[in-house]
């Protein structure tokens, strides 16, 4: 008989981030995991007590993987570009996983592999002339920029280019006929995520630079 790989919390995670992109957040339960390991459901709760502490773990896995690109370019000519190159690279890690943004927005890391980016980005920051709370905040508000962006694009769906796929801006144009601008403004606020993306974060950016 083959040795039993031993089950614990970060194999559960990963193999849950696996299952993520076949499923969905709202398809992914405790009971399809246990299936994917070949183990019975209760056989989980040893390591979670619920499907939060499981998107915890989740959520600290996509970070540990990712982590080197999250601290911002060390070499960056200056701080608007070493912050820009960090939500880049955040962006890149919650779009890996289909509602990565989802299951990485509130949850609460279960190590502290999320420290050295976040030490690393703060110190770019505090060294740039931001005082530690005015950095805290500046870091806080791009993080939040980014992480609502992706799940309104992991939302509504990415095709090649970061385009919107399955929205309508025609009929959308149509019911909004009375309203022009409105109807207009489809096209900017539904095509193109990538250039949309880089157009929201440059005007974070530009403007968390009024707290330093």
């Amino acid at each position: 008989m083959p040795p039993t790989t031993r089950l614990d919390r970060r194999r559960v995670a990963a193999v849950a981030l696996d299952l993520l992109n076949e499923t969905g957040l709202d398809g992914l339960t405790l009971r399809a995991i246990a299936k994917e390991l070949d183990v019975k459901a209760p056989a989980l709760y040893w390591h979670f007590k619920d499907k939060q502490a499981l998107l915890d773990e989740m959520a600290t896995e996509m970070v540990r993987r990712a982590a080197p690109g999250l601290g911002g370019d060390p070499d960056a000519a200056d701080w608007q570009a070493s912050l820009t190159s960090a939500m880049r690279g955040l962006r890149r890690m919650l779009l890996r996983y289909r509602d990565g943004a989802k299951v990485y927005s509130g949850t609460r890391f279960t190590d502290t592999s999320y420290a050295a980016p976040v030490e690393a980005q703060l110190r770019t920051l505090t060294e740039a002339g931001f005082a530690p709370a005015a950095a805290a905040r500046a870091l806080l508000t791009a993080t939040s920029y980014t992480v609502g962006h992706v799940i309104e694009e992991q939302a509504t769906g990415v095709g090649s280019g970061g385009v919107a796929e399955g929205y309508d801006l025609a009929a959308r144009a149509e019911r909004l006929r009375d309203f022009p601008l409105a109807a207009a403004a489809g096209e900017e606020m539904f095509q193109n995520h990538d250039a949309g993306f880089e157009a929201g974060l440059a005007a974070v950016v530009a403007g968390v630079g009024a707290l330093r």
